[in-house]
């Protein structure tokens, strides 16, 4: 019996207890997943309660992805170069060891990510979405990444945590009211809330006719998974362009904690069709 939890806020949204249930079920599991919401004031007293009641882990969404780390006491690779971890395993002596799985989700989600070698992204947002996927595009080849942020000021300090990571890619910082010509870009990530249901569903980061410069061949992808096609992947497909949703992000991320919960890799389709039974 395992006991897992999400940790986040808000959470109405979340479709991880339903894709869990489901991989659990895929690998002859038995298990509890909650949905625990945890405001950033909240989060110590959260971490305690997690410890003593014998949680075996948890994932963490936003806006906890980076504050967690001051929690964990060992941390994988991958979450050291995010510099965010949303995976987190409880080991027996109650210490904390973290994961970043998003990075594995995003670049899984990708159709044939190498072909991406040697290109430029584009990334709306720089938080712990950003930085999973900064690790995923490089991974797959990418040289150069501008960032599309709404304060410059305060993204200053995840782009040069990235400069410092990653001293042979480029990395450029623009303000998002202020998009420069987006006709260089090879795959464009929205990486902020804007157009998750519940929060602003109605919205698009990018405005239509900014969209309308990419070229024929970008990828749009947008790591929000619900609604499964958002404003922007609707824009992209209205371009006639590649869209890559959330969806399959967020199936793989949690496919790959639920690995390093039990030490079987569930069945990925299988999570899908109970997500989208649910969002349908």
């Amino acid at each position: 019996m395992v006991k897992l939890a999400l940790i986040g806020y808000p959470l109405g949204h979340s479709l991880s207890a339903i894709i869990q249930q489901a991989g659990f079920k895929s690998i002859g599991e038995t298990g509890t997943y909650e949905i625990l919401e945890t405001p950033p004031d909240d989060l110590v007293e959260r971490v305690k309660y997690l410890k003593v009641n014998n949680y075996d882990g948890f994932n963490v969404t936003i806006p906890l992805k980076v504050p967690i780390s001051l929690f964990l006491d060992e941390i994988d690779e991958s979450a050291n170069i995010a510099g965010c971890a949303n995976t987190v395993k409880i080991m027996p002596d109650k210490s904390f060891y973290g994961y970043n799985t998003d990075i594995y989700g995003f670049r899984s989600a990708i159709k044939n990510p190498n072909r991406l070698s040697g290109k430029t992204a584009g990334i709306i947002g720089t938080g712990g979405a950003a930085r999973a996927a900064t690790v995923g595009l490089i991974q797959a080849g990418i040289k150069i990444i501008n960032y599309y942020s709404r304060n410059i000021i305060n993204s200053a300090q995840m782009i040069n945590s990235m400069r410092e990571s990653f001293p042979e890619i480029t990395f450029n910082n623009y303000q998002l009211q202020r998009i420069p010509d987006l006709q260089n870009i090879n795959i464009l990530v929205n990486c902020t809330p804007i157009g998750m249901r519940g929060h602003s569903a109605d919205m698009s980061p990018i405005p239509f006719n900014i969209m309308s410069e990419l070229k024929k061949d970008t990828i749009v992808y947008d790591v929000i998974y619900n609604p499964v096609k958002t404003l922007f992947l609707q824009a992209a497909e209205q371009l006639g362009l590649e869209t890559v949703s959330g969806l399959d992000m967020l199936i793989n991320q949690g496919a790959k904690a639920l690995e390093i919960w039990t030490g079987k890799m569930p069945d990925t389709q299988t999570m899908k069709i109970a997500a989208l039974e649910q969002l349908y």
